[in-house]
């Protein structure tokens, strides 16, 4: 190789051109060619629909994801291009729309903390994610969901089971940071003082609040 020439990056090496455009730029092209908005669908459908399913059942779960898809197909002129991921806007969206289910969900709480079982429950605690807490938290912590105010629940979970960080979480419900702490903190104690009744140990009560 001759000084100064650049190195042999071999016939498999990603030239820019060739990196997969950021989810803004995304968004942008998709103004003139609507079918490039597949592209997000394809990147965060999948995640997108297991965030539901846990919160309102595998039954719900596909019609409010294809929700989600729509709105933010409809709305993606008001999408902030400053932001390069649109994962919290996405969840966001998903959020607000299983805000209109919130009847639904904390129904199947409840059922679940009442009897140890339920079909809707049951979808997000024992089927839908590998990650999911040991049977024996199941009731106490439904109920501890069911308890919480809405916002706070919605925090709690985008955290927790979205695993978005604060600041994508104040993006995503459109609040301030120090709103998002501070229901996440009392979310959590909430959650933490019903589990500790029975789990004590306080590794227990954080893998719950994590993965239940």
């Amino acid at each position: 190789m001759e000084d100064g020439a650049p190195p042999d990056q071999g016939p498999d090496a990603m030239t820019p051109t060739d990196l997969p455009e950021d989810d803004a730029a995304v968004v942008a092209s998709s103004l003139t060619d609507p079918p490039r908005f597949a592209l997000l669908y394809d990147r965060y459908a999948a995640d997108i629909h297991r965030f539901v399913a846990r919160r309102l059942g595998t039954g719900a779960a596909e019609d409010v994801t294809a929700d989600v898809f729509l709105a933010a197909f409809r709305g993606r002129s008001r999408y902030d291009a400053t932001r390069p991921t649109a994962r919290p806007w996405l969840y966001g969206i998903a959020a607000n729309l299983v805000g209109k289910h919130r009847r639904s969900e904390v129904r199947g709480l409840r059922a679940l903390a009442r009897t140890g079982t339920d079909p809707v429950a049951q979808s997000w605690v024992e089927q839908a994610d590998e990650r999911v807490t040991a049977q024996a938290h199941s009731a106490p912590l439904a109920r501890a969901l069911a308890d919480l105010s809405a916002g706070d629940r919605d925090v709690l979970l985008l955290v927790a089971w979205a695993d978005l960080g604060y600041q994508e979480v104040a993006d995503a419900l459109g609040i301030p940071l120090g709103t998002v702490r501070s229901r996440l903190h009392r979310a959590r104690c909430q959650v933490r003082a019903a589990l500790t009744d029975h789990h004590p140990h306080p590794h227990d009560t954080e893998e719950a609040l994590r993965h239940g």
